[in-house]
């Protein structure tokens, strides 16, 4: 008897060793997906890693009763279509379903394609200027399935390069003048011969607080000048929609502007042209680049991953850990230009109202839709899922986009670097049905952002190409906490909290933005603010911030319109208190009621402003 309860002893003993641990699946570059996913021998993919996970909890398999760890060890992982991660991958409290980077790696989940083949160019290329002959390296471009990649980033050893542009760094030009009527532009006539009859030539404007991409239709040149016509649909919003803009002033300088898309602007080191006709990829390599080894991307995939669930069957308890996203694309502004509104949200339709008023507005003299640009990585109808200790880079637009139906998530210690849009945004902004001005309310608060928090991360040289976006962008959000971040080198505002312009109550309530550092912002925008806010939001709170630095955009529309806090439109019933900047320049745009502002400015102490920004556990992500 006694040695059968020793018997019976040592296998309980075991089951409850063996629940004590979580289910592993590895992943690994040379892996391949017919092995089981032990260490030993890895699959190849984290899609068929989390299908094997997926049917582990389908079978209900006791392995998993303390979790599931995708483990992926460093390497590239090249994704030919997005990871989907479902509500049947959904974990539980106490057995969560973690995609997490191996102990000491930096995996890489990439949307982008190598690109090679290189070698330099020693015949004569067609329209390429004579400064550039003979230094420019050549390559097939890239295809996939046969046909022609369109794209507009490339990256050489992991450093963006530059879309060929009639002028250069920080330099731009002035727009002569703008006809609503015609829906046509006088700009001064570029030097460079050739130009007006480039195809897939783009102009790219600067206009208030945000700018346009107009794809160009037709150039008529006269004398020193020329006219530009657009193509549909962006010709008819950019000319109809008031807000934002042209600038025509003559005190401060008509809008400024720059042309792109054409090889006769391919003028110095580090610009590259695609070739759509003779189907050439042209670079000019910077200093230090030997194109015969180096390692060129050009974006492929708008989304890396999008974990999707429903409202009434959201995805729950999936994480990433440790994981670097990289490599996106967007070509909407190749296909229908972007005209936006703010923040990046780009118009489908817009005009100005011959007689005013809106159920919301009475004075309101405009309507306007929006469309959302995509995300590298998206999630919607999803509860308890988390980002830690990520990066995001090379994004097309945005990178990180907690869009609705969404509860109880965070965002901890992530770094987002070299992000054409705004870096993490969150929440619903107007869906394309709904007019932007209205204030949304839905009856089933399962639709909002709710609980999310963002805290120590690390954001910097975002809205790079996009320059109205932002480092983080918040909607209708309620209880969003943001602590702790560092934004900086970014083209616009820094953080910035609601939507719609009204003071009627809506969705957002409850949303906490505190102890963050936000500095050198405002680098080609003004009407900005390093912290800003939009429509009623009860119950919110703006504390122990730290910002300072604001950039000098040299062709802003007005020069002296900069702010530390921003509360634009509506905002009301949000208390700001002890935020450090380095003086009292804040703006109260038509604010609803109930704001309180409490000591801030250059009086509150120093250790509010040192305490801001990343914490000391977190200070290493920048490395």
């Amino acid at each position: 008897m006694k040695q059968l309860f020793n018997c019976a002893f040592a296998l309980l003993l075991l089951a409850c060793c063996s629940t004590a641990r979580a289910a592993d699946i590895w992943v690994a570059p040379g892996g391949s997906d017919a092995n089981a996913g032990t260490k030993e021998k890895p699959m190849a993919t984290v899609a068929m890693a989390l299908r094997k996970a997926r049917e582990m909890r389908r079978l209900n398999d006791p392995a998993i009763a303390n979790g599931i760890h995708i483990i992926v060890a460093a390497g590239v992982y090249t994704f030919n279509e997005p990871l989907f991660v479902r509500p049947e991958d959904s974990g539980t409290p106490a057995s969560p379903t973690i995609i997490e980077a191996a102990p000491g790696a930096k995996p890489v989940f990439s949307g982008g394609l190598p690109v090679k083949g290189w070698h330099r160019a020693t015949e004569k290329i067609p329209g390429l200027p004579a400064v550039a002959q003979g230094k420019v390296w050549v390559t097939e471009a890239p295809a996939e399935a046969g046909r022609l990649l369109d794209f507009r980033q490339l990256w050489i050893n992991d450093a963006k390069a530059i879309r060929a542009r009639d002028r250069n760094a920080d330099s731009m030009n002035r727009i002569l003048s703008w006809d609503h009527q015609t829906e046509q532009c006088w700009i001064p006539k570029p030097a460079v011969a050739g130009w007006e009859k480039a195809a897939g030539l783009e102009m790219v404007i600067h206009q208030w607080w945000a700018i346009a991409i107009l794809r160009i239709r037709s150039v008529t040149v006269k004398g020193d000048s020329a006219l530009l016509s657009f193509q549909q649909p962006e010709s008819r919003i950019q000319s109809e929609h008031p807000w934002p803009a042209p600038w025509i002033s003559q005190k401060t300088g008509n809008s400024a502007f720059f042309l792109t898309n054409a090889i006769q602007f391919l003028d110095e080191p580090g610009e590259w042209f695609l070739d759509v006709q003779q189907q050439k990829l042209i670079y000019w390599p910077r200093n230090g680049e030997d194109m015969r080894t180096a390692q060129v991307v050009a974006p492929y995939l708008q989304n890396i991953v999008r974990v999707e669930g429903m409202i009434d069957n959201p995805v729950s308890h999936v994480y990433f850990k440790g994981i670097d996203f990289k490599h996106t694309t967007w070509l909407r502004p190749s296909q229908a230009g972007h005209v936006p509104l703010q923040a990046g949200m780009f118009l489908l339709d817009a005009y100005k109202l011959k007689i005013p008023g809106t159920p919301d507005k009475k004075g309101l003299e405009n309507q306007a839709w929006i469309g959302r640009q995509p995300a590298g990585v998206e999630l919607q109808f999803v509860h308890n899922t988390g980002f830690e200790r990520c990066n995001f880079t090379h994004m097309a637009a945005t990178a990180l986009d907690y869009i609705k139906g969404t509860q109880d998530d965070s965002i901890t210690g992530c770094t987002f670097r070299d992000i054409a849009g705004t870096g993490i945004q969150a929440g619903i902004f107007s869906d394309p049905a709904f007019e932007t001005h209205l204030p949304y309310n839905p009856s089933d608060a399962r639709e909002l952002c709710r609980q999310l928090t963002i805290s120590n991360c690390f954001i910097t040289n975002c809205a790079n190409e996009d320059w109205g976006c932002v480092g983080i962008s918040a909607g209708y959000v309620q209880g969003i906490n943001i602590d702790h971040n560092e934004v900086s080198d970014v083209a616009y505002s820094g953080i910035c909290v609601g939507w719609g312009w009204t003071k009627s109550i809506n969705a957002m309530k409850n949303n906490r933005v505190h102890a963050n550092l936000v500095h050198h912002y405002a680098k080609h925008m003004y009407d900005v603010g390093g912290l800003y806010t939009l429509s009623a939001q009860p119950g919110s709170v703006i504390s122990e911030n730290y910002i300072h630095t604001i950039l000098k955009a040299p062709y802003a529309h007005d020069p002296n319109h900069f702010f530390y806090m921003y509360l634009d439109e509506g905002s009301a019933y949000i208390t700001l208190k002890d935020n450090y900047c380095e003086v009292e320049k804040f703006m109260k745009n038509s604010n609803g009621p109930g704001n309180t502002w409490e000591n801030n400015g250059p009086m509150v102490a120093d250790s509010i402003k040192n305490a801001a920004g990343l914490e000391a556990g977190y200070k290493g992500i920048k490395d």
